[in-house]
């Protein structure tokens, strides 16, 4: 008989039993079950709910089965639906009418609540140390490439020039308000709910706080209909992953692009390409197409939740074992994406000439040629105008601003003198942009030992 059985006439049909099981997916949270459960154990015992000889000998069962649980000693069984419920088992086997005690004053809304929170925040933990060695490695390429000029772009047109490193630590920037996300949802994650039992707490006189202080955490939930019916948490856990595969992703195009024949900008490491079946010339980036693809997984994992929360009366639902496989779903695949990433940037070669090249063509030093004529008297709408006449030129000649003569510039405007020829250089342009936030080397140099002294502060 299952352990809820008491009220059932006849057993449940084994399609049902498969049907309702959790246990395929939600045995991972093993050690936060037993961990929660100890610390239950122990306060009951603190509480005189029950007596300290059955707390301390249920603590020390789940103790060995833990281990035997990490030793693979242990199979479960679907019959008992998830992971509470074949720990509990497992429990009363070995030590019979005292392991029946460990359930006082809890409910699996409860129990299921904790484990939850307990796992998300370990995993948020796990992947800020993952995305703080992201940032580390993207901060320390763009050191390394403070000098090399590229074209910047609006639109996937050329627009003006910038440096590789103020490229990457673009994404520096959003990596590290990923983090803090993480930081944000950790802080509402790390609210305690074992002790609001199936939806109204209970009669026993527990010491909620001893057991969030046992188990880590920094409060209590305050409702308990709110306790065991929050999700919250993992949807915000969902967006906050959610967005870092955007992110992921967004950088992810641009290496497809970058190491395609058009562009030739950096070239993948042979770790991280794959070949053709077929073409043998071919070097494809597989790596960034999949982080691409799953993106999508992990938006999926969102919409899943956010769907399965939007119609439920409080308090507890079934519905509600639907979370689990949507989180560890989300987990899983950014802490495989997050590494692979990490170390296909890391190992990419830039080709320096080809992004300089790339900043020569298609006038990315425009803007450069209409402020000088701005700083030499000629209000900006004006030299907009010239400099666009100046570009409709070089297109119909096949030219480029660098290559005008000056008489070609001053049939255009009589302003213009010989000066306008070093303004336009890309380095200066580059250079010249030596505002808080710009690419020139000074600023970008600055922003470089930020983020290394924001890591050491993470």
């Amino acid at each position: 008989m299952k352990l809820w059985g008491g009220r059932f006439t006849k057993s449940t049909d084994s399609f049902t039993d498969h049907f309702h099981s959790s246990i395929s997916f939600d045995q991972r949270l093993y050690k936060e079950d037993i961990t929660g459960s100890i610390a239950h154990a122990a306060m009951l015992g603190k509480q005189s709910i029950i007596s300290n000889e059955d707390a301390n000998l249920i603590q020390k069962t789940l103790k060995e089965i833990l281990n035997d649980i990490e030793a693979g000693t242990i199979t479960f069984d679907e019959k008992a639906e998830d992971i509470h419920m074949n720990i509990e088992t497992i429990l009363i086997e070995r030590i019979g009418d005292v392991g029946k005690r460990l359930h006082t004053g809890r409910s699996r809304n409860d129990q299921v609540a904790l484990d939850i929170r307990m796992y998300a925040k370990t995993e948020i933990k796990q992947i800020q140390s993952l995305l703080k060695n992201t940032m580390m490695v993207l901060n320390r390429i763009a050191s390394d490439h403070v000098d090399t000029i590229m074209p910047g772009y609006t639109h996937l047109q050329r627009a003006q020039p910038i440096t590789f490193a103020h490229h990457i630590l673009a994404y520096v920037e959003m990596f590290k308000r990923d983090y803090d996300r993480l930081t944000d949802t950790y802080k509402r994650t790390n609210s305690m709910p074992l002790g609001s039992g199936a939806l109204a707490s209970t009669t026993y006189p527990l010491d909620r706080n001893f057991v969030a202080e046992q188990l880590d955490f920094d409060s209590i939930t305050l409702n308990s209909m709110d306790g065991v019916s929050d999700r919250d948490f993992c949807i915000e856990l969902a967006s906050a992953l959610s967005i870092i595969m955007m992110h992921l992703s967004r950088f992810c195009e641009e290496v497809i692009l970058w190491s395609s024949h058009e562009f030739r900008f950096i070239e993948l490491d042979d770790a991280y390409s794959t070949g053709s079946s077929i073409m043998p010339q071919k070097k494809n980036p597989d790596m960034a197409e999949l982080i691409r693809g799953k993106t999508g997984r992990v938006y999926g994992n969102l919409i899943g939740l956010l769907t399965t929360m939007k119609g439920l009366p409080l308090a507890y639902n079934k519905d509600m074992q639907e979370d689990k496989e949507a989180v560890f779903s989300a987990v899983d695949t950014i802490k495989m994406c997050l590494p692979v990433f990490t170390a296909m940037i890391d190992t990419m070669t830039v080709n320096k000439q080809n992004m300089y090249a790339a900043t020569k063509g298609g006038f990315t030093n425009a803007t450069d040629a209409a402020d000088w004529l701005v700083k030499n008297g000629v209000p900006f709408r004006d030299a907009h105008a010239i400099i666009g006449q100046l570009v409709l030129y070089c297109i119909n000649h096949n030219t480029n601003l660098d290559d005008l003569s000056l008489q070609e510039y001053q049939n255009i405007s009589p302003v213009f003198n010989e000066t306008v020829y070093d303004a336009i250089k890309v380095e200066k342009c580059v250079a010249a942009r030596n505002v808080e936030g710009g690419p020139s080397k000074e600023y970008i140099q600055k922003l470089i030992s930020i983020n290394d002294n924001y890591f050491k502060t993470i």
